[in-house]
């Protein structure tokens, strides 16, 4: 290039930012050309925005969908979707769809079907948790108990069964029997409880109160008045979801991201697999996890990448960590110490990312509210309890560790409010309180400039930890009862976040404080999030850990 004459250097540059700008027009004309287009309207509303309309072709894994804008237009583009006939569904709490039949989409022109929608005959089949727990009666309390109960099931099976006091005492004596991965298609039971949790008398108090709530709100037609939410309007309709099936009904994908080659891996909540999805082909390569105790649950839950891009995966019951080299595809495990590796261990979180920096791979043992860090070099295994002095009937649950870019490890306390730290030279610890009280700090990612962003699951926000000045900061859902479980800051500075209870997808800014809700088109159950920032706009990953599919949520602005 040095031997261009200035000529040939402009030419060349004139070229490039002309083919740069022709490909950019061909994206936008790719984008807003539609293969499927029409209005969707009911005789109650007539034009309706933010109804979302799925397109799945016969006979694939992958379907699409998008939102109605604000004249009851929805618009598939020709990028999106290729020639074939497909089956159309819609999400609108309710409505329900008249049938417009196969559709069959071609090459050559779009295709305009208009959508008619009717009043749904039963909407109580519609609701999502969070609908659910606005609509009953009851003190916060009493709702916010119900969150103990949305990781495994929804909220309607419970208000349906008809129990009465005494048969709820026994179904929440046998559900606390079930371990954290069960859900209705794969229970699973637990060999023994978390050593530092609330016991006997007090639980069993607990139990009885909480029955006889259950059973004071039990559902028939008419019995209180049910609250939907509104549908998403405005900016909450700019977005393109893509869900990719996976295999089984029973596969639950918990932590979702993607590597540098674009490949998005995937943990099982409840089966002995590493997961890998090709999303330009849909396809699912599933490699098996060395089953280390025999007759334990089985299930991985957190999912990383270290830094040269092995998933690590925290195994639960398994009580180890293990390592997956895409090279030879083969696993490495860690099992923790004897004394520390009993029925109720659990390896949920295991994070290599900073392990360059020290050799050294932090991960915590939800059994026993402990911190292990494991030297690769040596495979010395340490244990940090930041409470050696608990007195009896004290709770906690260290639920997520974090390492900042010393790779110190941060902890969240999930029975309480409480981020510690983990001095990683010294191993001094130290705690500090976010600011809502019981707010159940849950999982959480360190930013760029260390700061820890976590989800805030019972006090309905976000929070923001800045380990260098030891400050919180916090922004509350628009939506009540959301339950965020993570969060992580995009390439722009804005924090993303899901529901675990109604299916939305919050994006913040947390400099103006604004947020923006996009909804999905299936019930999710959002677990960990991710963000993509190698896309313009970033893109959004997460599993859906009841729905067996893996859900990308491309933003259009």
């Amino acid at each position: 290039m040095r031997a261009l004459s200035l000529s040939l250097l402009l030419t060349a540059a004139t070229a490039a930012v002309l083919f740069q700008a022709g490909s950019v027009r061909l994206r936008g004309e790719a984008l807003t050309s539609a293969a499927l287009t029409g209005q969707v309207s009911s005789a109650e509303e007539g034009q309706m925005e933010g109804v979302l309309v799925t397109a799945r072709k016969t006979g694939s894994t992958i379907a699409i969908t998008v939102a109605s804008d604000q004249t009851g237009r929805y618009s598939f583009p020709r990028n999106r979707v290729e020639p074939g006939q497909y089956a159309v569904r819609i999400r609108a709490v309710g409505y329900d769809l008249d049938d417009p039949g196969p559709i069959e989409i071609t090459q050559e022109k779009t295709v305009t079907a208009d959508l008619k929608l009717h009043k749904a005959a039963d909407v109580s089949k519609q609701l999502t948790n969070t609908e659910w727990m606005m609509s009953i009666p009851g003190t916060e309390e009493e709702k916010k108990s119900l969150l103990n109960c949305v990781q495994c099931h929804t909220v309607e099976r419970i208000l349906k069964s008809g129990h009465d006091t005494d048969e709820f005492q026994q179904v929440l004596e046998r559900m606390g029997g079930y371990v954290n991965q069960s859900f209705p298609l794969h229970p699973q039971r637990r060999l023994a409880e978390r050593l530092r949790e609330e016991h006997g008398e007090l639980r069993q108090r607990a139990r009885q109160k909480q029955a006889e709530y259950l059973a004071s709100i039990h559902w028939t037609a008419g019995a209180f008045p049910l609250k939907t939410l509104a549908r998403p309007k405005g900016r909450s309709t700019h977005f393109i979801v893509t869900e990719y099936d996976l295999p089984k009904r029973t596969m639950e994908p918990h932590d979702v991201l993607l590597d540098s080659q674009g490949m998005a891996w995937f943990s099982d909540f409840g089966e002995q697999i590493l997961g890998r999805l090709d999303p330009k082909t849909g396809k699912v390569t599933e490699f098996a996890v060395p089953e280390l105790k025999h007759g334990s649950p089985i299930g991985a839950l957190g999912l990383q990448l270290d830094p040269e891009g092995n998933p690590w995966l925290g195994t639960m019951y398994q009580g180890a960590a293990a390592k997956f080299d895409r090279k030879t595809e083969k696993f490495q495990t860690w099992s923790m110490l004897p004394d520390y590796n009993k029925d109720m261990t659990q390896i949920n979180m295991v994070e290599p990312q900073r392990s360059n920096v020290d050799g050294k791979v932090w991960t915590q043992n939800n059994g026993f509210a402990v911190i292990h860090r494991i030297d690769l070099a040596t495979g010395k295994i340490e244990v940090f309890d930041p409470w050696p002095n608990m007195k009896p009937g004290d709770s906690h649950n260290i639920y997520d560790v974090i390492p900042d870019s010393h790779n110190n490890a941060y902890f969240t306390d999930f029975s309480h409010e409480q981020i510690g730290r983990v001095d990683a030279k010294t191993g001094e610890i130290k705690l500090w309180a976010a600011p809502t009280a019981n707010s159940a700090p849950r999982r959480g990612q360190m930013d760029a400039q260390d700061r820890l962003w976590f989800g805030e699951y019972r006090g309905n926000k976000i929070g923001m930890f800045d380990t260098k000045t030891e400050k919180f900061q916090e922004w509350t859902s628009p939506t009540p009862y959301s339950a965020p479980y993570d969060v992580v800051l995009d390439k722009n500075g804005e924090a993303w976040t899901g529901s675990m209870t109604n299916d939305r997808v919050w994006r913040l800014n947390p400099k103006t404080g604004e947020m923006t809700e996009y909804q999905l088109p299936r019930s999710t159950n959002i677990r960990r999030v991710f963000v993509d920032n190698t896309t313009t706009p970033v893109t959004f990953w997460v599993g859906s850990n009841h729905g067996a599919s893996i859900v990308k949520l491309e933003v259009l602005d």
